[in-house]
C-alpha cells in the first residue's frame, strides 16, 4: 500500500487545524474551532458541489469512486524496467527459436496486454495491422482513465464555486438584517461577514485538498501505466521487425531514467528486482489528452 497519499491529507488537514487554533500570544485555543463549523454552510458548498456533479456525469462514475481510491493508495504496479527485461527475453527467444516459440511463454503471462501483443506477432499478422490494433488498444484506455481524473478535476472546481455562491448568500442575508444603529449592530456585522466566509473556506478545502490531488493522482498512475504499455508495443515492433535484443534493450532503456539504471547496476541487482519508481526519463506518448 502507498501511505504517501493519506500521510498527505492527514498532515495537510493537521497543519490547516493548527492554523486555525494556534494563537502566537495565548498558545493552542481549541474553542476558535467552532467558528468554522457551520451547517449551512457545509449544505451549500459540499451538497451543491455534489449535485452539480450529478448533473454533469452519470451515476456510474460515483460507482467507481471506492475504484480508484483503491488504485490511490495501492502501491505502483508497473515497472518499465521489469517490462523490458521481459521484452528482451522474449526477442532473445524469438531469436533463437522463431517467434513461434512465444507462444507458450506468452500463455503464462499475467499481463493480458503483454500477452495479446505477442499473440499478435505469433499469428503473422502484419506488422502494419499489428501497430494498429495496439495503438487503438491503448487510445481506448486512455479515454477510459482520463473519464476518472477529469471527473475529479470537475468536481474541484464546483467546490469554490458554491463556496462563493454561499459566501453571497451569507452576505446577501446579513446585509438585508442588518441594523447599525441597534446595539451591537456593527458586532452583528462582523459575525455574520465571518460566518460567510466560511462557506469559501470549505470550497477552498474541498478542491485543493482533496479533489485536485486525487486528479492528480489519479492521472500520475495513469502515466506509470501507459509509460510501460509503450515498452510493449514498441519492443514487440521491435521483435516482429526481426531486431537484435541487445539493440532492442538499448531503445527501450530510453524508458527508464539514466539514474535508476546507474543504481540499479551500482547494488548488483537485475533491474527486475529494483523497486518500481515513476520513470523520469521517456514520457507516455499518449497523455497529452484531456
Amino acid at each position: 500500500m502507498d501511505f504517501t497519499s493519506i500521510i498527505g491529507l492527514i498532515a495537510g488537514l493537521g497543519l490547516v487545524i493548527f492554523g486555525i487554533v494556534f494563537d502566537p500570544s495565548a498558545g493552542i485555543i481549541w474553542s476558535t474551532i467552532k467558528n468554522f463549523i457551520d451547517v449551512p454552510s457545509m449544505a451549500i458548498t459540499f451538497g451543491g458541489a455534489i449535485a452539480a456533479t450529478v448533473i454533469a456525469f452519470p451515476i456510474t462514475y460515483f460507482k467507481d469512486i471506492p475504484k480508484h481510491m483503491k488504485i490511490v493508495v495501492s502501491r505502483n504496479r508497473y515497472n518499465p524496467q521489469q517490462y523490458i527485461d521481459t521484452i528482451v527475453d522474449y526477442a532473445q527467444e524469438a531469436r533463437r527459436k522463431g517467434l513461434l516459440s512465444l507462444e507458450d511463454k506468452a500463455n503464462q503471462e499475467q499481463d493480458s496486454f503483454l500477452k495479446n501483443s505477442i499473440m499478435l506477432i505469433v499469428d503473422a499478422i502484419d506488422p502494419a495491422k499489428v501497430k494498429e490494433i495496439l495503438d487503438d488498444e491503448l487510445d481506448g484506455l486512455e479515454d477510459r482513465h482520463s473519464h476518472a481524473w477529469q471527473f475529479y478535476e470537475k468536481f474541484s472546481t464546483f467546490g469554490p464555486a458554491f463556496g462563493m455562491i454561499g459566501t453571497l448568500i451569507g452576505l446577501i442575508n446579513m446585509l438585508a438584517n442588518l441594523d447599525m444603529n441597534a446595539d451591537g449592530g456593527a458586532t452583528r456585522m462582523a459575525q455574520g461577514m465571518s460566518t460567510a466566509l466560511v462557506t469559501t473556506f470549505y470550497g477552498s478545502m474541498m478542491s485543493n485538498m482533496l479533489l485536485t490531488p486525487l486528479a492528480h493522482k489519479l492521472h500520475m498512475r495513469h502515466d506509470e501505466e501507459m509509460v510501460c504499455k509503450e515498452i510493449v508495443v514498441e519492443g514487440v515492433m521491435a521483435i516482429q521487425a526481426g531486431d537484435n535484443p541487445k539493440h532492442i534493450e538499448e531503445r527501450l532503456n530510453a524508458y527508464v531514467c539514466e539514474k535508476k539504471r546507474i543504481e540499479s547496476g551500482n547494488r548488483g541487482q537485475s533491474p527486475s528486482q529494483s523497486m518500481s519508481s515513476v520513470p523520469e526519463g521517456k514520457k507516455p506518448k499518449r497523455s497529452k489528452k484531456k
